[in-house]
């Protein structure tokens, strides 16, 4: 890897990523494609995505924490059940093929980026917190099937989750990101420790990235965002938008921003 360019775009890349992860989600529809585009193997993009969703969701934890914002043991119970789920989640992108990967991670961005767009919003007024019986049951049971959704391709998690926390938990946009981030911290260590032993990680680009994303997750974190993403809507779209162009038609390469 050479110092100069490839270094400072995934420290950049890493940072955008690190806040819309701690926003919202999706942070991995820029950080996973523009592995991809840098050279890496599909699946080997993949396994190193995870060591820098790993890092910034240590950091954006770190920074809930020290607002004071947690809704442990809850998050604990979601994150184990995802945890389980992701193993069986990644062991499938180990074994996949490279040119059926992009096309799908094509598809995801783009269904992503629908409910980017038009995700409705929840009145605070509305809101009832529901963590424990029949709810905390229903949710153990969908994060086990997002565990494996993030186990394999971790692009749009993060909605899933806020999807699930929001209709079925009644959580605020605060203590759902909060949440999010203990739970995918717990699965992807699994992920890891899978691609991981099938050598499908580079580490230098890994680490790399989580320079940047871990900043951002502590700076998005400790901010608590709930207002003003529409110009990082706006941005992550159009981005989305276009490397999804360029996984389903790698052959056109005046798109190859990142070679």
């Amino acid at each position: 890897m050479e110092f100069s360019w490839d270094i400072l775009l995934l420290v950049g890349i890493g940072f955008i990523a690190g806040v819309i992860n701690t926003m919202a989600g999706g942070g991995s529809l820029l950080t996973l494609p523009a592995l991809i585009f840098m050279g890496l193997p599909p699946n080997v993009a993949n396994g190193t995505n995870r060591i820098s969703i790993f890092v910034q969701n240590v950091f954006s934890t770190a920074g809930f924490r020290s607002k004071g914002i947690s809704t442990y043991p809850f998050n604990i119970y979601l994150g184990v059940s995802a945890f389980v789920g992701s193993l069986i989640g990644a062991q499938i992108a180990v074994n996949i093929r490279g040119e059926v990967f992009n096309r799908i991670l094509a598809i995801v961005m783009i269904v992503v980026v629908g409910f980017i767009a038009y995700r409705p919003k929840i009145k605070s007024e509305e809101i009832s917190v529901r963590l424990t019986g029949r709810y905390l049951w229903v949710s153990i049971i969908a994060f086990f099937f997002i565990g494996i959704y993030g186990g394999f391709i971790q692009a749009g998690t993060g909605f899933l989750i806020l999807l699930v926390l929001s209709l079925v938990n009644r959580l605020d946009l605060v203590r759902s990101n909060a949440t999010k981030t203990v739970v995918v911290l717990i699965y992807t260590v699994g992920a890891v420790v899978l691609f991981a032993l099938n050598d499908a990680i580079d580490w230098v680009y890994g680490f790399t990235l989580s320079v940047g994303s871990a900043s951002g997750a502590w700076i998005a974190s400790r901010w608590s965002v709930n207002k003003g993403d529409r110009p990082v809507k706006i941005f992550l779209i159009a981005m989305v938008i276009l490397m999804a162009i360029k996984l389903w038609f790698p052959q056109l390469d005046q798109l190859a921003l990142f070679k």
